[in-house]
């Protein structure tokens, strides 16, 4: 049996663990959040390096990916340097080629993505596939970068405009500490709304669930959510404050969706090998598996 260990930043409430059968191959998948503690982060994949199969490092990325060109984020970098052994994989690799099948697969099942629909990717330098093909489906697309990461009052309309910015403040962001960036650990569990009009204008809200999570207004009537990581008891809140439709681009496994971080490094190790995949890999992979969004009506 194979494993797949998740080491995230993010709050120890969320752990979980599932086993899967992949075509021949039985697969463990284990999530352990760390409360936002970096030093533990580094502590556990030092502990588990060369006994796992391949780790996913959640709750902090190893990259942003500003439309055009793609940064490497100082903190994720410094974690992700104690793998020595095992391969370790934040997701980024996944996104790209998941989150596009995802549209297109909403797009042929022809009922969310059914006419001009609005849409707020809370961080498109987060979810540049997802952002990039929900502009290509057709949707009148805001950009919430500047509103979600760096607080400011003004949602983006062109990713061109989203590209110039980002080649001015990224060499500088990435630099900076993480959790000034993204809710990490407690924070996660703690509702903060920021610029709900943000929010109660758009169809469809879509990108990373602890930043839609942690700044979502008290209520989304009607609402379609497309994200990722949900739990049971996130699907219900969800439910509660009146969203429509959920989407998660992860298949649902043992009652959960998992991050793209635990889907990614999943894929590392049913492939095996000591390194993340190429977008062809992925691809052949994704058919081979016949993954699948969830898509729920609440």
């Amino acid at each position: 049996m194979k494993k797949v260990v998740s080491i995230s930043l993010g709050s120890a409430k969320r752990n979980h663990s599932a086993t899967l059968e992949l075509m021949d191959q039985s697969i463990t998948l284990q999530r352990i959040g760390t409360d936002g503690n970096m030093a533990k982060m580094i502590e556990l994949i030092r502990e588990y390096d060369g006994k796992v199969d391949a780790f996913g490092l959640g709750g902090i990325d190893l990259y942003i990916q500003a439309v055009d060109r793609r940064y490497t984020l100082r903190d994720g970098q410094k974690i992700a340097a104690a793998a020595k052994l095992t391969p370790i994989v934040d997701g980024s690799g996944l996104k790209n080629t998941l989150e596009r099948r995802v549209v297109r697969n909403l797009q042929n099942e022809g009922t969310i993505l059914q006419g001009s629909k609005k849409v707020l990717v809370v961080s498109a330098m987060d979810r540049f596939g997802l952002a990039h093909s929900l502009r290509e489906a057709g949707c009148d697309m805001r950009y919430g970068d500047l509103v979600y990461v760096l607080n400011i009052p003004l949602s983006l309309k062109s990713l061109h405009t989203l590209a110039f910015i980002a080649r001015l403040i990224v060499p500088i962001i990435r630099l900076l500490p993480f959790q000034m960036l993204y809710p990490t650990g407690k924070q996660q569990e703690i509702s903060k709304p920021r610029y709900p009009r943000f929010f109660l204008d758009a169809d469809i809200i879509a990108g990373d669930f602890h930043f839609i999570k942690r700044y979502m207004p008290p209520k989304l009537p009607g609402k379609t959510i497309i994200t990722n990581t949900v739990t049971a008891a996130d699907v219900e809140l969800l439910r509660e404050i009146g969203v429509k439709n959920l989407v998660t681009t992860t298949p649902e496994i043992g009652g959960r969706s998992f991050g793209t971080n635990v889907m990614e490094a999943m894929l590392v190790a049913y492939k095996g090998g000591n390194m993340e995949l190429k977008q062809d890999e992925y691809e052949h992979l994704l058919d081979e598996l016949n993954f699948k969004p969830r898509v729920m009506e609440l």
